[in-house]
């Protein structure tokens, strides 16, 4: 395995599968908005069910601030229409069954290499990963820091005010 992407560096040009098994390349999602993308172990997993729900939870904030959301696992592409329906995700899961965008991430295992990592990117407009974090167990922290670092590349600050 590589070494993992950092801050400044592009984007890979991977190719996933998509809902109904439909082919989606990641650099063809950039260009209008920031994009999310977030490396997880498996479809309804505890860690990585809180993970998705918090993402779902905060989704229009992330639109709101100019982002969308992309989520990456070795599942197939029926496991993640399964796990989006049962959860209401309103983003989009892609399937990366022979680890190919894990690789070109460089994102790679933990627990003695058992388990695939949790790894999150943020990639501007342009392409070029403004964010990275890599935790096992903080998986909430993947979501509220990924939204500051989105409100801040789109100049909207870390705390919106609210009107009530």
């Amino acid at each position: 395995m590589g070494k993992t992407l950092q801050e400044g560096d592009a984007v890979p040009d991977v190719t996933l599968m998509g809902p109904g098994n439909a082919p989606v390349r990641l650099r063809d999602l950039l260009g209008d908005k920031a994009l999310v993308i977030y490396f997880y172990p498996r479809d309804d997993s505890p860690g990585c069910t809180v993970q998705a729900c918090s993402l779902r939870d905060q989704y229009q904030d992330f639109t709101d601030a100019g982002a969308d959301v992309v989520g990456i696992s070795s599942d197939s592409a029926e496991s993640h229409e399964k796990f989006v329906a049962k959860h209401r995700l309103p983003f989009r899961l892609l399937s990366d069954p022979d680890g190919a965008a894990r690789k070109a991430f460089g994102v790679g295992t933990n627990f003695l290499g058992l388990l695939p990592g949790r790894v999150t990117f943020i990639a501007d407009r342009a392409g070029t990963i403004r964010y990275a974090f890599d935790s096992q167990m903080q998986v909430k922290k993947h979501v509220t820091g990924a939204l500051d670092v989105v409100r801040s590349l789109t100049g909207q600050g870390t705390s919106p005010a609210r009107s009530g």
